[in-house]
């Protein structure tokens, strides 16, 4: 007895039926192209709130507010020497800055006296420098208006867009989340004189390029 030889297409002798590549392309998934078209999206908001916040952190600013104040509020200043704004607070005062504390929980931080709000300030202020929540500044920017401060200045994410519209459409110049000690040391103080990260080639210590 002959046997059926197989031949292309057949199994044991089975004819398989043969799929044209169109069916096949057809039984595929089209998640890839859904991908593709999501991602793109994604991107492009990433890279909007980037550019959006980089304008807060523009080196000659920063450098110009830094080089002209001579007062400097801190809202949220605690007198509690373990904490970030009372170093930063201490670090101005040694650099030659008047430092003026805004707590409502506090009557005198590093000697000074403190006031509940910017508002209680009773001398004229440069930058007004913020250690509080995110939520809080929208209402810290009115205040930085109301009071004529030349700058908002927001520490390491404190970043909200409402609030740094309110004070830059008031005409203080605003840089976010950045920190105030950092940026000092950095162009101002001892980074600076050492060469460091100043993203200037000189051992000059000077004002604005």
């Amino acid at each position: 007895m002959t046997l059926p030889v197989p031949t292309p297409g057949s199994e044991s002798g089975r004819v398989l039926p043969n799929r044209t590549s169109g069916e096949r392309d057809a039984n595929q998934p089209q998640a890839r192209d859904q991908t593709e078209l999501a991602v793109p999206n994604a991107t492009n908001t990433l890279n909007s709130g980037e550019a959006e916040q980089s304008r807060y952190q523009d080196s000659l600013e920063i450098q110009r507010v830094l080089n002209t104040a001579k007062t400097i509020a801190i809202v949220g200043l605690s007198n509690n020497e373990l904490r970030a704004s009372y170093f930063v607070g201490y670090y101005l005062k040694r650099h030659g800055y008047r430092v003026i504390p805004v707590n409502p929980r506090a009557t005198e931080i590093l000697g000074e006296t403190s006031y509940p709000s910017l508002l209680d300030v009773p001398e004229p202020v440069d930058i007004v420098n913020v250690f509080r929540a995110p939520d809080a500044l929208p209402e810290i920017a009115q205040q930085t208006v109301q009071i004529g401060a030349g700058a908002l200045w927001c520490q390491f994410g404190v970043i909200n867009q409402t609030g740094a519209e309110t004070a830059e459409d008031g005409g203080a110049t605003v840089i976010m989340d950045r920190c105030i000690k950092v940026e000092h040391a950095r162009y101002v103080g001892r980074m600076h004189w050492l060469g460091f990260n100043t993203q200037r080639i000189t051992s000059v210590r000077s004002g604005l390029q």
